[in-house]
């Protein structure tokens, strides 16, 4: 992080937006974003009078992710950043420390919203959630995009950054935000309607623990492999636990997600008979699906038909 530290202010005191040419040469507002869901809804605010770029590459690993110097360049391009939180992007905060604001506006798009806590066992409201390591520090848990109702907070904090930085497109900004949101309470809605009617509650992910917040909103159980870091390991008596809950509750499906290999779905599938669905943690997406357009409800729409199957709703 030292070396990080002395790369961005090598790079912010060194750069001047002024004498960069190419792409980030317009007169258009330039954003930069980390993770795919802040991708999206920033571009979705833009509409054709921003620019937004993805930090992360598509089809990496976000958990570990670490800017280089040309994405330093980028940020320092800018006039708006915008990050998750500082336990999803625990360098950020680092990055643009330092950095005056009237030239670069820095959103944390968690602000105002209540994280939950990475400890195991935690009760999430009405869907308990149950992690996998018992060994994991406390903290919090940073993937606050999955509950539809935090998304929709979120592009209000990314909407407030874009008013800040150019008021004259306030009109322009505030309606494209308000269609992305309407979008998603609609999602919303129909992930309740659907999620009311399953005979199964027990969501059991072979992954690292990314979907407590969906969980809790629609009051279902969530098991994970792991806690909430990406690069935990499963145990022996974790993986024995995992076989023990599917055959118990007689699940059907089990759940793995994007871009981790699927090995410890595949070895409960193996040991139970039980079948493996995909769920999207949305952290990023690969570059076939960038260049299709894919967007964020996009993937939720492809986790409701995952989730309707694999907890036997009525559809």
């Amino acid at each position: 992080m030292l070396l990080l530290a002395a790369a961005c202010l090598a790079f912010f005191t060194g750069c001047s937006r002024e004498t960069t040419s190419g792409p980030a040469a317009t007169n258009r507002l330039q954003v930069v974003t980390t993770l795919f869901p802040l991708y999206d809804f920033a571009r979705a605010i833009a509409g054709n009078r921003a620019e937004v770029r993805l930090l992360l590459p598509p089809g990496s690993e976000p958990h570990t992710f670490e800017p280089k110097p040309e994405d330093i360049l980028a940020i320092n391009r800018a006039a708006l950043f915008v990050y998750t939180n500082r336990f999803m992007e625990p360098w950020a905060e680092d990055l643009v420390k330092g950095v005056p604001r009237d030239r670069l506006t820095v959103v944390d798009a968690s602000a105002g919203l209540v994280l939950l806590d990475a400890a195991v066992g935690h009760d999430h409201g009405h869907g308990a959630m149950e992690e996998g390591n018992h060994d994991e520090p406390s903290g919090k848990d940073p993937h606050i995009w999955l509950d539809l109702t935090n998304a929709e907070a979120m592009i209000d904090t990314i909407l407030a950054g874009f008013v800040a930085r150019d008021p004259a497109n306030r009109d322009y900004y505030t309606a494209n935000a308000a269609a992305y949101k309407g979008k998603l309470a609609e999602l919303d809605r129909r992930y309740r309607a659907t999620l009311g009617t399953c005979k199964n509650r027990t969501l059991l992910h072979a992954g690292h623990a990314a979907f407590a917040y969906l969980a809790r909103r629609y009051g279902i159980t969530y098991v994970s492999a792991t806690g909430v870091a990406a690069d935990a390991q499963t145990t022996p008596t974790r993986m024995a636990e995992l076989v023990k809950r599917v055959r118990a509750l007689k699940l059907q499906y089990i759940f793995s997600e994007e871009l981790v290999s699927p090995r410890v779905a595949e070895t409960i599938a193996a040991e139970t008979g039980a079948h493996i669905l995909r769920l999207h943690a949305a952290h990023n997406i690969s570059k076939d699906e960038l260049a299709a357009g894919v967007t964020f409800p996009d993937l939720m729409e492809r986790n409701l038909a995952a989730l309707a199957t694999g907890l036997q709703c009525r559809q």
